[in-house]
């Protein structure tokens, strides 16, 4: 009889560590999924900033290459003699704003590597989660011994 109640006793603590482990699971899990959604949320609005970036640059880029056309009309009628290139000076004006046109759009395009949009805690939070599901498993194995 009292061998009987011991099983029972065994039987229901496994059955409701199981019950325990599936419930925590289930709760890790829905947790897991909120921490990857505020996540990706966070990355969605660097990608947001990095393409804001991008179209600030591009419209710089555009100013320097208008700069640049205005400096190849106006440069034929500047104050220069014209034995010297007269529109050189608007052409290095033109030149330095699309260099800072470029600058800024490298800017944006780095920060928008892969390496930055990748849910990194969610990565980490997940491997500490398998670790620990896996040291649960190896002690519910050794109770079960």
């Amino acid at each position: 009889m009292e061998a009987e109640n011991r099983m029972r006793t065994g039987e229901s603590s496994i059955g409701s560590l199981f019950s325990n482990l599936a419930r925590e699971v289930s709760a890790l899990v829905r947790k897991e999924t909120e921490l990857a959604k505020a996540e990706m949320g966070e990355k969605t609005s660097q990608a947001m900033s990095a393409l804001a970036s991008i179209a600030v640059a591009g419209a710089v880029l555009l100013c320097g290459f208008l700069v640049l056309l205005a400096a190849a009309v106006f440069g034929l009628n500047t104050v220069l003699p014209p034995e010297t290139t007269p529109w050189l000076s608007a052409l290095i004006v033109g030149g330095v704003v699309t260099l800072i046109g470029f600058i800024m759009l490298q800017a944006g395009r780095n920060r928008l590597k892969q390496e930055n949009l990748m849910p990194t805690r969610t990565m980490a939070s997940l491997r500490r989660d398998k670790a620990l599901t896996q040291e649960h498993e190896e002690a519910v194995k050794e109770e079960l011994r």
